[in-house]
C-alpha cells in the first residue's frame, strides 16, 4: 500500500483535525526497527548478593531495540515560499512490548527561504556534532554508540548530561549560506508537570527547577563543502542541577573524506559548578576512520576521557555509571569496530565489538544501553544487529 496512504489512515487515528486536512497536506508514515543480540561483559555488583558482597564478573546476553522509532511527518504549503512543518515520532520497544507516544522528535514549526523555526520536545544542536565524527554506519546508538564518553551521553541534563532531547523547546536553524549553517536553541523548565512522568525528569521540570527558572540553551555553527565537514557547538545547562550550578560543554569536530577512508575527529571539554564555587573540568578527545570494504562499511574509533580538574572528591553524575571525578586515575579510554552491510536499500545488518577501559577510579559505561561497572573495571560488548528502514 502507498506510504502516503497508509500515513494518512493513520493520521485519522491519531487525530480528527489531521485528517480532514490529510488531502492539502504532505503526510508521510515513517520508521525503523533496529535490534540487536549483544553479549556485554564486566566487573559489576549482582543486585542477587547480599549488600557488601564483592563485585563479580558476569557475562549478559541480551537484546536491545536501538532507537527503534515510528513517526508521522508532513507540510503544507501556506504560499509565498511559507510551509507549515510538522513531526510526531515514538520510540517502539522493539525488543519486549510497548512504547511511549511522541517521546522522540516531536514538534510543529515554520519553513522558508529565511530558515526553519520549531516548538516541541527534540534534540540540540549539541548533537548535531556527534555524526561529524561518530559511529554513523551503525546508526549512532546501541552500545556502539560513541556517546559513551563524549557528551557524558550516558547521563540525563539532570546528571551532567548533554546529549538529550529537551522538552519545552523553541529552536531556529538557519538556511544554507555558502556551506554554511546555524542553530540555536532554548529548553525551559518553567512550564512543566510537578507530578506524573514528566516531573523532575529530563522531558519536565522539578518545582524545584521552576522556581529557580533552570533553563537550557545549546548553539551551533556548521560548515560542509566536498569532502569536508567541520562543525563548533556550546551548551549550557543553567541551575539544572542545583540553583547555584551551571553546567558548560564545549565540542569542536571535523572530517575529511579523501576517498578510500573517511577520517574524523573532535575536541571537547565540559565544565561543571561544584558546592564551594569551584568547577570540575574534564576534557575528551577521539578520532575515527570510516572505510568502504567490499560492499559495506568498516568503522574504528579510539577516544579518551583525561581525568577530571577539580577540588578533592568532586563528582558529578548518577551512581553508579559514568561519572566525572577530579582527581589522578579518573580518566577512561573507548576503543570500537564495526563493520555494516547493506541487505538493500532498506535493510542492514552490522557486527561490533566495543570496550571501555576504565582507570583505577572511574567507572564509565555504554552510551546508551549501559552495564554498570565498579571503578578500574572495563565494560565490554559485542553485538550483532539488523536494521530495516520504511
Amino acid at each position: 500500500m502507498n506510504k502516503k496512504l497508509v500515513a494518512v489512515a493513520v493520521a485519522g487515528l491519531l487525530a480528527a483535525p489531521l485528517a480532514a486536512q490529510a488531502q492539502t497536506a504532505n503526510v508521510t508514515l515513517y520508521g525503523r526497527l533496529n535490534l540487536s543480540m549483544e553479549a556485554v561483559n564486566g566487573q559489576a555488583v549482582d543486585p542477587n548478593l547480599p549488600p557488601g558482597s564483592a563485585p563479580v564478573n558476569r557475562t549478559i546476553y541480551r537484546v536491545n531495540q536501538n532507537s527503534s522509532r515510528l513517526g508521522v511527518r508532513g507540510s503544507e504549503s501556506l504560499g509565498g515560499g511559507l510551509s507549515a512543518i510538522f513531526q510526531i515520532e515514538s520510540g517502539v520497544q522493539a525488543d519486549s512490548s510497548g512504547g511511549v507516544f511522541a517521546t522522540r522528535e516531536t514538534f510543529v514549526g515554520l519553513q522558508g527561504t529565511w530558515g526553519t523555526f520549531k516548538m516541541g520536545y527534540f534534540l540540540a544542536p549539541y548533537d548535531d556534532i556527534h555524526p561529524i565524527f561518530g559511529s554513523v554506519p551503525t546508526l549512532t546508538t546501541g552500545i556502539l554508540t560513541t556517546s559513551a564518553l563524549w557528551a557524558q551521553g550516558g547521563q540525563g541534563n539532570n546528571d551532567g548530561g548533554f546529549d538529550n532531547r529537551l522538552a519545552n523547546s523553541i529552536r531556529y536553524d538557519s538556511p544554507r549560506i555558502g556551506g554554511f549553517t546555524g542553530s540555536v536553541q532554548l529548553s525551559t523548565l518553567d512550564a512543566s508537570p510537578s507530578t506524573g512522568p514528566g516531573a523532575g525528569t529530563d522531558s519536565g521540570g522539578s518545582p524545584a527547577q521552576r522556581s529557580r527558572h533552570a533553563y537550557i540553551g545549546s548553539a551551533g555553527g556548521f560548515y560542509a563543502n566536498g569532502p569536508f565537514q567541520a562543525g563548533v557547538a556550546y551548551q549550557w545547562n543553567e541551575k539544572v542541577r542545583g540553583p547555584a550550578l551551571n553546567d558548560y560543554a564545549v565540542s569542536v569536530a571535523a572530517n575529511w573524506n579523501f576517498g578510500p577512508v573517511k577520517v574524523g575527529g573532535v575536541f571537547e571539554r565540559i565544565d561543571y559548578d561544584v558546592l564551594g564555587g569551584s568547577d570540575l573540568t574534564r576534557n575528551f578527545y577521539a578520532l575515527s576512520a570510516t572505510v568502504p570494504l567490499g560492499p559495506g562499511e568498516l568503522y574504528a574509533m579510539y577516544g579518551t576521557a583525561r581525568n577530571g580538574s577539580g577540588p578533592a572528591g568532586a563528582v558529578v553524575g548518577a551512581a553508579p555509571s559514568s561519572q566525572v571525578k577530579a582527581g589522578s586515575n579518573t580518566g577512561a579510554d573507548q576503543w570500537e569496530i564495526s563493520y555494516t552491510y547493506a541487505l538493500s536499500k532498506r535493510t542492514l545488518a552490522y557486527a561490533g565489538f566495543v570496550q571501555i577501559r576504565n582507570d583505577d577510579n572511574a567507572n564509565y559505561t555504554f552510551g546508551s544501553n549501559g552495564y554498570a561497572v565498579v571503578n578500574g573495571a572495563n565494560a565490554n560488548g559485542f553485538t550483532l544487529g539488523l536494521v530495516h528502514f520504511f
